[in-house]
């Protein structure tokens, strides 16, 4: 200002005192209060730094007076006032514009505590079903119920249930059902060794349990209940197997490289029986494929098109969804395996 007497004071200090707080902005609430924020804050920012719960609540803001989203970039000199409603909670969106470490653990801690809520309170009206039909809540149990409703955790499962995408009204239906018969079946065991160690296993198998058909049998009726697949390793026809006499009745279909095989080998080596798969028709199963890509105009059109139309799949499920460019999907088919 020395140098140049004929500067305006007023506009030089403006710059200077811009220039001075050039990674911070100052804004201000409708009484005057002034309130620090850093450079690129949103009206989201302001409404956490004035308290944790106006933040929460926050559903726009009014910026000059001038109605705005949340997501809004304030500048310095804005008078802002935060628009709430009660309805209104924390969104996992919010994190991507907010700039102070106030305003995301305070949006972290909000889902963390949303999502606890969620997932008791879905446990608690789990529990309640399954109390009013006698059931008690057991692994076998829950493996009906994931397979069901499409989950890989309880957590999952809860939290479908307390927001409503997991109906339970077929509950019991579900729960009757044997989880051995998810896996379309069109294929059969045989035991291989001597004729002796056959008979041997055979005749350990009827003194076990009689009322199960053994699968060395020809033409077995109801052949799907002599035995089941270990959900532990999963065996598809293809793979190298083994199976195990359980003291329950059906020969349970390990892979031989199954942590839970080679315990079973080594505790109790007796009850295993040597088996492979028979020749026989096609075996389907579900499939399930995660996809993630740049969004285009058609994307769906063209995944189902190959899927469907050049593949010949038969798809049972797709879900896509698309921020800010980018799509991430998940694809589930029934696949089908030729015979071994």
């Amino acid at each position: 200002m020395l140098e140049n007497p004929l500067e305006d004071p007023i506009e030089f200090l403006d710059e200077f005192k811009m220039n001075l707080f050039s990674s911070e902005i100052m804004v201000f609430t409708p009484k005057g209060t002034l309130v620090s924020l850093p450079k690129g804050a949103s009206a989201l920012d302001f409404a956490y730094e004035i308290h944790t719960e106006i933040g929460n609540k926050a559903i726009g803001a009014k910026i000059n007076y001038k109605l705005n989203p949340i997501s809004a970039v304030l500048m310095s000199g804005d008078q802002v006032e935060i628009i709430t409603s009660d309805i209104a909670k924390p969104e996992k969106e919010w994190l991507s514009f907010v700039r102070t470490s106030r305003a995301k653990e305070a949006i972290k801690d909000a889902l963390r505590t949303e999502t606890t809520n969620r997932i008791q309170k879905g446990m608690e009206v789990l529990e309640k079903n399954l109390n009013e039909l006698g059931v008690t809540p057991n692994a076998d149990v829950f493996k009906k119920l994931f397979l069901a409703y499409d989950v890989i955790n309880k957590d999952e499962l809860y939290s479908g249930i307390e927001l409503g995408t997991i109906n339970l009204d077929n509950l019991k239906k579900i729960l009757k059902k044997n989880t051995s018969r998810n896996v379309i079946k069109y294929w059969d065991f045989k035991l291989i060794g001597s004729k002796k160690e056959n008979k041997e296993a055979e005749e350990k198998k009827e003194k076990i349990d009689t009322s199960v058909p053994f699968l060395l049998r020809e033409n077995v009726e109801n052949a799907e209940q002599s035995y089941e697949i270990a959900p532990c390793c999963n065996p598809i026809p293809g793979d190298e197997v083994t199976g195990y006499l359980s003291p329950e009745g059906p020969i349970v279909i390990h892979k031989p490289k199954c942590p839970v095989a080679i315990r079973i080998m080594s505790n109790e080596g007796n009850r295993i029986i040597a088996v492979k798969w028979a020749i026989h028709k096609l075996v389907s199963f579900l499939a399930r494929i995660s996809m993630s890509g740049i969004d285009r105009i058609g994307l769906v059109n063209e995944i189902t098109n190959i899927i469907s139309s050049e593949l010949k799949v038969n798809m049972t499920n797709i879900s896509i969804s698309v921020k800010e460019g980018i799509f991430e999907g998940q694809l589930i088919f029934m696949s089908t395996i030729p015979r071994p």
